[in-house]
């Protein structure tokens, strides 16, 4: 019972200290994904007391990770925080918290209260940051610079393609372009021929003696003529 009250107590005073941002002392810790980190914390304490480790979260509020009575005592943890990825110790002149295969949901700021005299006491507080697995961002750089290679090889080849199937393109046209001018001047000389034996055609349709028409013209003239002369 005096164990909670303790701890209640820490974490309100924690709350204030935070809200007030008069932790102002820490430590940046740079780690990578999968990575094992232990934070440490000296123990400002003479005789055994209540000892909490605590995370902040871009200035949110303060979550208990794990409590322990004195360097001897069982750690217990709070909720949403697991004995299988945090591990509070001590040695009785430092606590620790370990943190097994850090990932970037545990970036934060990581920091030790402890209760002494009726006083809350906030021990050096560590900045954890998750930076990006180096070796995938290598690997991935190095995979998109072999696609870029890749197309670059590719890329003579497909534009001979291009030119070759734009030169194929405009020969077609023009000898489609050749034919059709063909056709139509076919075309062309074959209405006007038609034309013409349509005419000849309609003109015999029409006057079908013709010629013995002007013979008998160039006849009754001749005639008309001689008879003429006769009567001077």
């Amino acid at each position: 019972m005096v164990v909670r009250r303790m701890e209640n107590f820490m974490q309100i005073t924690v709350i204030l200290l935070c809200s007030h941002s008069w932790i102002c002392e820490s430590l940046t810790v740079d780690v990578h994904p999968g990575e094992d980190i232990t934070l440490s914390c000296s123990n400002i304490s003479p005789s055994p007391t209540q000892t909490d480790w605590f995370r902040v979260v871009h200035g949110t509020k303060p979550s208990c990770i794990s409590s322990m009575y004195g360097a001897e005592g069982e750690p217990s943890y709070c909720d949403g925080f697991h004995r299988e990825k945090f591990i509070m110790s001590s040695n009785k002149t430092v606590f620790f918290l370990q943190i097994k295969q850090v990932d970037l949901m545990d970036s934060g700021l990581y920091f030790c209260g402890f209760y002494v005299k009726k006083h809350t006491v906030i021990g050096r507080a560590t900045e954890l940051t998750i930076k990006a697995n180096r070796d995938s961002k290598d690997e991935g750089d190095s995979d998109n610079t072999k696609e870029a290679e890749q197309l670059m090889d590719l890329m003579p080849g497909i534009l001979g393609s291009l030119t070759a199937l734009l030169f194929v393109a405009v020969v077609v046209l023009a000898v489609k372009n050749r034919r059709l001018e063909r056709a139509s001047r076919l075309q062309k000389e074959r209405n006007e021929t038609l034309g013409s034996s349509d005419l000849h055609s309609a003109l015999l349709r029409f006057f079908p003696n013709t010629e013995q028409i002007m013979k008998a013209s160039k006849h009754i003239a001749v005639e008309t003529h001689v008879l003429y002369t006769n009567s001077r």
